[in-house]
């Protein structure tokens, strides 16, 4: 699709792999951008327009699907980490979550704005997911549940709104630069670089972006047989 004179919306686009998401768009000629946020004031680039969103609360999701009832394109980038939640000890509620936002979050804003983006002439739901969606992580096993759920998710979506001309992209990345992965020296692709490849599947019409070659040699692997 062209992002020259769309309009979007991302979700969490006041920091990390959302803000550069947001820009990405500004500098690929997005009309307008729409920074969804959970405290609008911290969305301080005046090329976009903050947008009170917080995933999990139903009143603020129907809030924005109608009042951005002009988007075209939708980025489903807010997430939580729910690194609490040890494998085996201590609290569920850091998986909990993790659940509610990266899995029940990006459900509930994919069905309020499905409808929009089919009046709006079909458009493109993009959804941030991870190469934690498939593989399992002992040191994080909450965020690789949920994101697992939003591999799947997506794939339903991916099914459901090709009728209505809809693109669903998934977005997979090993580590990003970002606050979320400050806590390991891991190699780490930059969250322009995931945005401008997300921009790129845009243009091309890909239903699919494998950000970085740790993810394209997971994702490569998948069809081998386990291992003890």
């Amino acid at each position: 699709m062209d992002i020259k004179g769309s309009v979007a919306l991302v979700t969490g686009a006041n920091r990390g792999i959302g803000r550069a998401f947001a820009r990405a768009l500004v500098e690929h000629g997005a009309a307008k951008v729409y920074a969804g946020a959970r405290d609008p004031s911290t969305v301080t680039d005046q090329d976009l327009t903050p947008l009170r969103l917080d995933v999990t609360d139903p009143r603020d999701v129907a809030a924005a699907a109608a009042a951005a009832d002009d988007v075209t394109v939708v980025i489903n980038n807010a997430g939580t980490g729910g690194s609490r939640t040890k494998l085996m000890e201590g609290s569920f509620d850091g998986a909990r979550r993790a659940m509610e936002v990266n899995f029940f979050g990006t459900w509930a804003v994919s069905r309020a704005f499905a409808p929009v983006l089919a009046r709006n002439g079909g458009g493109a739901l993009v959804n941030m997911l991870s190469v934690a969606s498939w593989v399992g992580e002992p040191l994080f096993p909450g965020y690789a549940a949920s994101k697992a759920a939003q591999w799947s998710l997506t794939d339903s979506l991916r099914q459901a709104l090709g009728d209505q001309g809809t693109l669903v992209i998934g977005v997979h990345a090993g580590f990003v630069d970002t606050e979320l992965s400050a806590w390991t020296d891991a190699p780490k692709i930059s969250a322009a670089e995931v945005a401008e490849r997300t921009m790129q599947a845009l243009a091309d019409g890909r239903p699919e972006v494998l950000a970085d070659e740790e993810t394209r040699r997971v994702k490569a692997a998948l069809s081998e047989p386990l291992t003890a």
